[in-house]
């Protein structure tokens, strides 16, 4: 990769380009939601993967709890570097080589023969997967400017929350319709991300400078940090920057909770409800299949990741704190709420589940829009990567810790209590972003 070029092209008529441009806008938006619609097809499959691995291998959920870390960290490492490396060559190639490269390192892990060989490999997967968030989150921020971040950060994380529903649904699938074991869970879903990565590629450009238009921050504030950034600014001097902002750390800290909150449902639901306690429940009660009320919790974490930057922009003035502490608020209370829901009450489970899904993850929104905020669009990749680092650094630590508990006191519904310890530290921490 050679470093992106920012040569500045001669501009259309301002008058004859808006509409242009907007139409350009929201074709740079769609080919980025494109993108991570399939991302978590190579990540997010793990939990279904989970029972298969266990009656192959003979493992404890602890230690399955523990590949899943490796993971969870390399990505974190991952973020920390591939955000700076979307700042620098630009995240219309960095998207695209993690989408292919992840779909390869999947296929690499469903033909792993013990505990090592599959960490090893779903850890390599977790650092090519860290190659798509924050590259990407960058590229929207070249074509969007402040008073939009909201939307567009809600709109890109929308496709992130849809992204695990499709991951759930294609495990499903793979596991209960096609009758394959779970190999197949690494190889057939992950086709998806490697059509996402090629159409991205040749869809998206990296600013709208590059089609002819003007820049659109105009905003004073985005002004004030881009002067003070320059084009051909060092790695080191992009990480100087980044990391000098308090309340941007701070905001990694409080993303470190929520993470941990979200992959605690992500990993660990679909073994909650393809235990025997809710498979018996649904054998006496004839009632929904168990296995589809976990389908809940991804829908409610895209639909919430929709209305937080919204809610972030137009109730809270581009206040996102204020966003940030509702949900999550509210995550506690209805993950608490979960835990105490038996398996006999099918119902209440799917409405309450999709609640969780829906406070727990809609945040995010507010948290990557938080990033150029506070440092400015040329650094939005490095800042992103950054905060994701945290996040992920959290969910890491997390995932063991979970599987710990459930293997102690057989009882998966532990990680709904636990979801609503992280969720409230994460609001109690975010309130001192306060911008």
């Amino acid at each position: 990769m050679s470093s992106v070029s920012y040569t500045t092209p001669a501009y259309p008529a301002a008058g004859a380009t808006d509409e242009a441009f907007r139409k350009a806008q929201w074709r740079m938006l769609l080919a980025a939601m494109f993108c991570y619609l399939f991302f978590y097809t190579g990540r997010q499959t793990f939990g279904f993967a989970i029972p298969g691995i266990q009656a192959e291998f003979g493992v404890s959920k602890e230690a399955l709890g523990w590949v899943s870390a490796v993971m969870l960290w390399c990505y974190a490492i991952g973020q920390a570097v591939n955000g700076n490396l979307g700042d620098k060559f630009g995240g219309r190639r960095v998207m695209s080589a993690g989408a292919i490269l992840s779909c390869a390192m999947n296929w690499a892990t469903s033909f792993a023969t013990g505990i090592v060989s599959l960490g090893v490999c779903w850890g390599i997967n977790g650092y090519f997967q860290a190659m798509g968030w924050a590259p990407g989150s960058r590229l929207l921020s070249n074509w969007w400017g402040r008073h939009d971040r909201g939307k567009v950060f809600g709109w890109y994380v929308f496709a992130a929350g849809l992204a695990s529903v499709l991951s759930f649904v294609t495990s499903l699938i793979v596991v209960h319709y096609l009758h394959l074991d779970w190999r197949w869970i690494f190889r057939i879903p992950v086709l998806l991300l490697l059509v996402g990565g090629i159409t991205f590629y040749l869809v998206a450009r990296e600013r709208p400078e590059d089609m002819g238009f003007k820049s659109p921050h105009d905003d004073a504030v985005d002004n004030d940090k881009a002067a003070a950034v320059a084009d051909d600014e060092s790695s080191l001097e992009r990480y100087k920057g980044v990391l000098k902002n308090w309340r941007l750390l701070v905001g990694g800290l409080a993303i470190g909770f929520q993470n941990a909150a979200r992959y605690g449902l992500l990993i660990w639901v679909p073994v909650h409800f393809l235990g025997s306690n809710w498979a018996k429940a649904s054998a006496e009660t004839a009632v929904i299949d168990p296995k589809w009320i976990s389908i809940a919790l991804p829908v409610g974490m895209a639909i919430g990741a929709a209305t937080n930057g919204w809610v972030s922009d137009r109730i809270f003035n581009s206040k996102r704190y204020l966003a940030i502490v509702l949900y999550m608020v509210l995550a506690a209370i209805t993950s608490l709420y979960m835990y105490t829901i038996p398996a006999t009450d099918v119902y209440k489970g799917l409405i309450v589940l999709f609640l969780c899904g829906f406070f727990v993850y809609g945040p995010q929104s507010s948290f990557w829009a938080l990033c150029p905020d506070l440092v400015g669009h040329k650094r939005a990749g490095t800042a992103i990567g950054v905060m994701n680092f945290f996040a992920y650094l959290f969910a890491g630590l997390g995932e063991p810790i979970i599987g710990k508990f459930m293997d102690t006191h057989n009882d998966t519904s532990l990680v709904f209590l636990l979801v609503a310890i992280a969720s409230a530290m994460s609001a109690t921490v975010a309130l001192f972003i306060r911008r």
